[in-house]
């Protein structure tokens, strides 16, 4: 009886963890996008097909691709 009592119990803090695991992930849009304007302080970005994925209002992340350095000889 105390066997099964634990079974249930360590399944219950799975469940539980699973559902709070699952809850704290965010689903985001990504897309690769290219500037093409810059004015003062609104810059505008064509991401071509991508760009159905965002919405008007999105809060938006903007990484830039660093260049590598080309070192000669």
């Amino acid at each position: 009886m105390e066997v099964l009592m634990k079974k249930k119990m360590q399944m219950l803090m799975a469940a539980v963890a699973m559902v709070a695991l699952a809850g704290t992930s965010v689903l985001a849009a990504t897309g690769k996008c290219t500037v093409t304007e810059i004015k003062k302080n609104v810059v505008v970005l064509d991401c071509g097909k991508s760009a159905a994925k965002f919405k008007v209002n999105d809060k938006v992340k903007i990484k830039t691709i660093k260049k590598k350095a080309i070192e000669g000889c």
